[in-house]
């Protein structure tokens, strides 16, 4: 059988009518058979690419609805999570809905206190920013820090205040020690969302 899906597919096809009639060989249906598994892995691989550059182009949920035979734009991402390939370790794909659902919801939560605590995050960056002194990736990682500084959104400082904890901990404990408090915190509102989550099913 041929590498090419199209190719091995007429391939494949010859043998199914060479079957029907009686005259495939077993070595034919082998081969048939592997081809088939072959080309079914491959296109079920590109189901999930072709809806990622669907998505990148702006197409929503609910136009992907009914290409993908389903009827809800729920249904349409769902179906999308369960053929995305995990990179956090859930076996299944009900495992990867579930675990791509608790970390919205843990986003949510995170979102929801950075903009509560809006100006404890930014004096603290501030502080981060105007560290003088520091080593090169120090010095990196601190304006980055300043340009989060620039953004509408609170949330986008715990990324790059996270990313330079350690280039403190040696040198400005304190605020090393603040940001670890951050850390600790939003990691507790995660897990507290995604269980909150779960119980509402």
């Amino acid at each position: 059988m041929k590498d090419d899906p199209i190719t091995a597919l007429g391939d494949i096809r010859a043998v199914v009518v060479a079957a029907r009639k009686g005259g495939a060989e077993r070595e034919q249906l082998l081969d048939a058979l592997a081809a088939l598994r072959a080309v079914r892995d491959e296109l079920s691989a590109w189901e999930p690419e072709l809806i990622s550059a669907a998505r990148s182009n702006g197409t929503s949920w609910a136009a992907l609805a009914p290409a993908l035979g389903v009827a809800s734009r729920q249904a349409a991402e769902r179906r999308y999570l369960r053929l995305q390939p995990s990179d956090t370790g859930e076996a299944t794909g009900e495992a990867r809905v579930d675990a791509q659902r608790d970390k919205r919801a843990g986003d949510r939560a995170v979102a929801q206190w950075a903009r509560h605590n809006a100006g404890s995050l930014r004096k603290l960056a501030g502080q981060v920013s105007a560290l003088e002194g520091l080593p090169a990736a120090a010095q990196d990682s601190a304006d980055r820090v300043g340009d989060a500084l620039g953004t509408d959104n609170p949330a986008d400082l715990l990324a790059p205040l996270a990313a330079s904890h350690p280039h403190l901990v040696e040198h400005h404990r304190g605020l090393a020690d603040q940001l670890t408090g951050i850390a600790e915190h939003t990691d507790r509102l995660r897990r507290d969302a995604a269980t909150q989550r779960r119980a509402q099913r």
